[in-house]
């Protein structure tokens, strides 16, 4: 089982959800769309992780504040991620969102504030375990640093690349290492 985590103000029904589904349509393949308050987003993916895990492997694809959470996931439960463009402080770059938000895929609105970004502080992982973690970067976010993620994932395997932006452009280029990373 591959379960893809989206990021901020995003949903399973994003542009790169849907890329990487058909790209791994062969396999099962989860997006779900997750609640912006990062507590009920974290225990609904251990649930859904841990009722995966009974039957079969799972492995995370995770993009943005997806990436910090897949990186919780990935040390909770030993197990391989890739992280797309990840946030690695999220509760510094996503101060900017505090207040009344709207939802990328339908709109709707909601109220991103302080508790939030607490809770954020309880998933962060200071240490990691290298072997887990497959990264592409591209240079050109514009909202995250990708010399974060170099850091924070250094000994990790990794792909960076000139230009790009913080959606990560051409993502379907970089299935066959993705695959091969998993192992799938």
């Amino acid at each position: 089982m591959i379960i893809y985590i989206h990021g901020f103000a995003g949903s399973g029904m994003s542009s790169k959800a849907k890329i990487l589904k058909d790209e791994f349509k062969e396999y099962d393949f989860l997006a779900p769309s997750l609640s912006y308050v990062p507590s009920l987003a974290i225990e609904t993916l251990k649930e859904l992780i841990s009722s995966f895990l009974k039957y079969d492997k799972v492995y995370l694809i995770g993009s943005s504040l997806g990436g910090y959470y897949a990186t919780y996931l990935a040390e909770y439960f030993s197990i391989p991620v890739v992280l797309i463009n990840p946030a690695v402080n999220p509760q510094d770059t996503l101060n900017q969102y505090l207040g009344q938000n709207n939802n990328l895929y339908d709109n709707s609105y909601y109220e991103w504030n302080k508790k939030h970004m607490d809770m954020l502080k309880t998933y962060a992982v200071k240490n990691i375990t290298s072997k887990l973690y497959f990264l592409l970067l591209q240079k050109g976010d514009e909202l995250l640093n990708y010399k974060e993620a170099i850091y924070k994932y250094e000994n990790a395997s990794s792909i960076v690349i000139n230009g790009g932006s913080h959606r990560f452009e051409y993502i379907e280029k970089y299935t066959k290492e993705i695959k091969q990373f998993l192992c799938v």
